[in-house]
């Protein structure tokens, strides 16, 4: 991409922002432009966020009826999926969709519960609320 070529699409997932691209300048030589969006871009994240949306709400759903733990409600609410947090925390994925079962939940220990409140940047304090009790 040129220099002049660098989108300007007004982008509302960049909250006012610009984000950096790298791009050719007439000597043939990369160098930094500031991007205020690109639609395609911007749709895309649109429909990524537009999901997790919904798989959060059907998550918080299976919690309130009782068939899911709040950890799958909460790994979407701070947009992450099975294998980023897994990723972060370190556990395995099939262990992940275990601690996923209510009474599994339950049971975790202060040390595991501290790996996903580091993950989501909560206190351990409230995890272990969401363990001892269902949403109203």
């Amino acid at each position: 991409m040129k220099l002049d070529e660098v989108p300007q699409d007004p982008n509302s997932s960049y909250g006012g922002h610009s984000k950096l691209l790298y791009a050719v300048d007439d000597k043939g030589r990369y160098q930094g432009a500031q991007s205020a969006g690109w639609e395609p871009e911007s749709y895309a994240t649109q429909l990524a966020v537009a999901e997790l949306e919904e798989q959060e709400a059907q998550a918080l759903a299976d919690w309130q009826s009782g068939q899911a733990s709040p950890l799958k409600c909460l790994m979407y609410r701070y947009r992450l999926d099975e294998p980023a947090l897994a990723q972060v925390t370190g556990f395995w994925q099939w262990r992940i969709r275990r601690h996923f079962r209510p009474a599994v939940y339950r049971r975790l220990s202060p040390r595991q519960l501290a790996r996903y409140a580091e993950a989501f940047g909560l206190d351990v304090a409230e995890l272990i609320k969401y363990q001892q009790e269902l949403p109203q």
